[in-house]
């Protein structure tokens, strides 16, 4: 029997819905849950994805790709590329598993709500393949660094990350619930596939990939282009959803939650990503910096992408160009300088050499920056090492659960932006922070910063044990410098000429 093309069945098979007959529309797709936008069935069955697979071609795919990453993970199990990597390269490895490898398994249930609640046929198919490919992220994510963790007690917060108290991780859940957890179908595929994964996730993983490359580690370079060719497709689920939006009059509602999904992902990559990129990447192995990767393959694509969609830039998008030369410098001193509080190593990144290549960069990083790891230097430099580290919490934005910060320097800016809501004072980060605040201020008000939690009594006893004890950090777990402050015997040396001359 002949077989049909597939072109000749699939947009039949693929739209076919139900008039449901034993319950109401609202029972089969309840509002809360399936966030219709008041629109009528038919206008949701318009949806029409870019991205066509059918499940027989999903399987064959995905099976080849896995079949790709494992046997390359099998091929370079004796090459010893863990022991002999860059310390930096291992934090980065590290950092990444912990963030994203239990969320991938969080993904899965959300693309599971489009699934089952989206009334657009169209994202209902897409999303079955998307649920099951957040599931093969997961599981990769979890197994690859299972090897390490006899060898390095950090690699097991891949695991144990997402349980744990730690302020990063407090940091990472309180965006992806808000994206992914506790939102309805369409808002899901807006903020999750459309803001997350087209404006971030997907250039990240090929800027990650190409960095591995570069590091020499065929295994995690294969593994996370495994995983992004799955990204650039189910991230094209929202796409479509916003176009019904807008050509329905819900404009005001789609580019609300862009804007809203597009600044917590900012934030977060500018402690994760950037400082891998500007601080953790051997100097030799840098393509370009974070800020020009930003640019290039952030900003530029995803301003074509809403341009194409009929949206406009978000309204902060200046105070987001701006913050690309400024938040991850100081996100990654906060997490170095806290460094016993993260389940990775931080390298400090700031060799001379390094700090003339930051300061092409981002001119001015010496005056400003470079500052304050001046003093770090003259600590670590003269064995004060109890100055080297923190005495106090940081101040944390209610928003984003990351550190306040300003650029230091003559125009030092730090600033707090306060808000009071029904009684309690909340401090935010950024007027964009404070802003998506009042968005929604009962989805956010209840929230404990970690700082909140300090304050409270909430960590005993109220000191760094208290807290370490707080975030689950085991001993021979919590952070340091990742090189053993090697990197400091240049200044050593340049202290002993100086004295000599």
């Amino acid at each position: 029997m002949a077989v049909l093309n597939r072109m000749d069945w699939y947009d039949l098979a693929r739209s076919t819905n139900w008039t449901p007959t034993y319950v109401t529309e609202d029972e089969l797709f309840p509002p809360q849950l399936a966030g219709a936008f008041g629109l009528p069935q038919n206008a949701w069955e318009k949806y029409d994805e870019p991205y066509k697979q059918t499940y027989p071609e999903y399987v064959k795919v995905q099976r080849d790709k896995d079949a790709g990453a494992y046997s390359v993970k099998a091929a370079l199990e004796r090459s010893r590329i863990f022991e002999n990597a860059d310390p930096g390269w291992k934090s980065v490895m590290k950092a990444h598993y912990g963030a994203i490898a239990r969320g991938e398994y969080a993904a899965a249930s959300a693309e599971a709500r489009m699934m089952r609640f989206s009334k657009a046929p169209g994202m209902r198919n897409m999303s079955t393949l998307g649920c099951l490919d957040e599931i093969r992220h997961g599981q990769m994510q979890l197994y690859f660094p299972h090897e390490h963790v006899s060898k390095d007690r950090q690699m097991d917060w891949a695991f144990k990350a997402y349980d744990t108290n730690d302020w990063a991780m407090i940091a990472a859940r309180h965006f992806f619930d808000d994206i992914m957890m506790t939102r309805d179908a369409i808002s899901v595929s807006i903020m999750l596939t459309f803001s997350f994964e087209t404006g971030f996730t997907n250039m990240q993983f090929l800027g990650l990939a190409a960095d591995a490359a570069e590091a020499g580690d065929h295994t995690f370079a294969n593994l996370i282009s495994s995983i992004q060719t799955d990204e650039s497709r189910h991230a094209q689920i929202g796409g479509p959803a916003l176009k019904i939006l807008i050509e329905n009059g819900q404009k005001a509602e789609a580019q609300k939650r862009v804007d809203i999904a597009v600044w917590g992902a900012w934030k977060l990559f500018s402690v994760l990503t950037g400082p891998i990129m500007d601080y953790y990447t051997p100097l030799e192995h840098r393509k370009q910096s974070f800020k020009e990767f930003m640019e290039e393959w952030i900003v530029a694509q995803f301003e074509r992408a809403l341009t194409d969609m009929g949206l406009e830039l978000p309204w902060y998008w200046d105070i987001f160009l701006k913050d690309l030369s400024e938040t991850h410098h100081g996100m990654h001193l906060g997490s170095y300088f806290w460094r016993p509080t993260v389940w990775w190593n931080p390298a400090a990144g700031v060799t001379p050499a390094e700090r003339d290549w930051l300061e092409e960069k981002y001119p001015g990083w010496n005056d400003t920056w470079g500052q304050c790891w001046d003093v770090i230097i003259d600590n670590v430099v003269d064995g004060n090492m109890a100055m080297a580290y923190p005495e106090t919490l940081p101040y944390v934005c209610n928003m984003c659960q990351l550190p306040i910060l300003g650029t230091p320097g003559k125009g030092w800016n730090v600033k707090d932006y306060p808000l009071e809501y029904k009684g309690r004072l909340y401090h935010f980060g950024s007027e964009v922070d404070r802003w998506v605040f009042e968005q929604e201020p009962e989805r956010y008000a209840g929230h404990l910063s970690i700082v909140d939690r300090f304050l409270a009594g909430m960590i005993q006893p109220m000191n760094l044990e208290g807290a370490l004890a707080y975030m689950n950090i085991a001993p021979g777990e919590m952070g340091d410098d990742a090189h053993n402050y090697a990197w400091a015997e240049v200044y050593r040396a340049l202290r002993e000429t100086r004295k000599a001359g």
